[in-house]
């Protein structure tokens, strides 16, 4: 196994793409609690209802985590305990020496259990080490975190990749293998951007010519725009024939400078986690696609998994982390992973507006109704 990099055990999957309703009959078998009931002969319980689960998200950058992850979390959180648990979250801003912080004061304010976004996994691993030592379990969230987590709930994120390559591939057609492509990676502090690299790479190596990749600090928008405007000036604005980009914050900066550039058309760009403004680009025909992961699903498993663990069901924490993964510090970690799907705007309506992340009226304010009109949106 490589010393840095998580390797996911379990199966491979081969679909790529579920719709909302899949979704929502996944969630259904996988067994989202209902703390009441107390039975499918588990344990009698270490906790009640009245439970406190720490809540620690990585940035605001980042529009989902504040805007979707965190009150999915809470008011799972809630549903599960009768309306007696409390969710405490802090936001590190960005900042890993902050995060490590609060979750330190989150041990030293016994919380029941921590979920936890890392800002960067190997710097969290020392904190999630004072976690254990206090018998609070810690369930790393979207991101894979070091140190002796209890569980992970996040997306396949090797198929997040190959699902972003395989757009592309699928943009550039027959002329993919005389293609330059630009690759936008993600932090290097973060694992995932590491899986979401290797999934796209199983697509375009070898297929399309990799003009350029960069590394981009913290995810930084700003950092993804310096490093695409590098790659213009050293392959040439009209010799990039499409971008991977790894997430939709760092997509929007690549498009920027493109056109900044002076790109009459933009070349195909990807992206990742269907962002509003993301859906927009697609709407209008600026980004090629995103990658939908399901926010409802990933939440509601992780408050599950949380609940669980905390209150000594077993049964249901083991009928949700039916998965495993291995970090650099850790082997056989009891996993979740939820299935993505390639978000394009042939789609829109199936995804992000069925299972009711954005409205019609959200997505085709006045700048985009003539174009949600073309696609058939309004």
């Amino acid at each position: 196994m490589n010393a840095r990099t998580p390797r996911r055990i379990a199966a491979r999957r081969t679909a790529i793409a579920v719709t909302a309703a899949a979704s929502a009959l996944s969630l259904a078998a996988c067994g989202v609690i209902d703390s009441a009931s107390g039975s499918s002969g588990s344990a009698a319980p270490k906790k009640g209802d009245d439970i406190t689960v720490g809540l620690l998200m990585p940035d605001r950058k980042t529009t989902r985590f504040e805007k979707f992850d965190s009150p999915l979390i809470k008011k799972q959180v809630t549903a599960l305990t009768n309306g007696k648990g409390k969710v405490v979250a802090a936001n590190a801003e960005g900042n890993e020496n902050k995060q490590s912080q609060q979750l330190e004061q989150m041990v030293a304010d016994k919380v029941d259990v921590i979920i936890v976004t890392a800002v960067d996994s190997k710097a969290i691993a020392s904190a999630i080490q004072k976690a254990k030592d206090a018998n609070i379990p810690v369930v790393a969230y979207d991101r894979l975190a070091e140190g002796p987590i209890d569980a992970y709930v996040s997306h396949d994120n090797e198929l997040v990749g190959e699902v972003q390559g395989r757009s592309l591939m699928e943009a550039l057609g027959a002329k993919a293998a005389t293609s330059k492509v630009v690759m936008i990676n993600g932090s290097l502090a973060d694992p995932n951007a590491a899986l979401f690299k290797d999934g796209a790479m199983t697509e375009l190596q070898g297929k399309v010519q990799i003009a350029g990749s960069y590394d981009t600090k913290d995810w930084e928008p700003e950092v993804a725009k310096a490093n695409m405007e590098t790659a213009i000036k050293a392959v040439g604005l009209s010799n990039i024939d499409a971008v991977y980009s790894a997430n939709d914050g760092m997509a929007g900066a690549v498009i920027d400078a493109l056109k900044e550039a002076g790109a009459s058309e933009i070349p195909p760009v990807t992206g990742q986690d269907a962002d509003l403004t993301a859906v927009q680009r697609i709407v209008s025909g600026e980004q090629y696609m995103s990658v939908y992961k399901s926010f409802i699903l990933e939440a509601n498993n992780a408050a599950s998994v949380a609940v669980a663990k905390v209150q000594g069901r077993s049964i249901e924490f083991d009928a949700l982390t039916r998965d495993s993964v291995d970090s650099p510090t850790q082997e056989q970690i009891p996993s979740m992973l939820v299935p993505v799907v390639a978000l394009t705007e042939d789609n829109i309506k199936d995804t992000v507006i069925q299972d009711g992340i954005y409205t019609v009226q959200d997505i085709c304010t006045p700048a985009y109704e003539a174009a949600c009109e073309e696609i058939g949106l309004k």
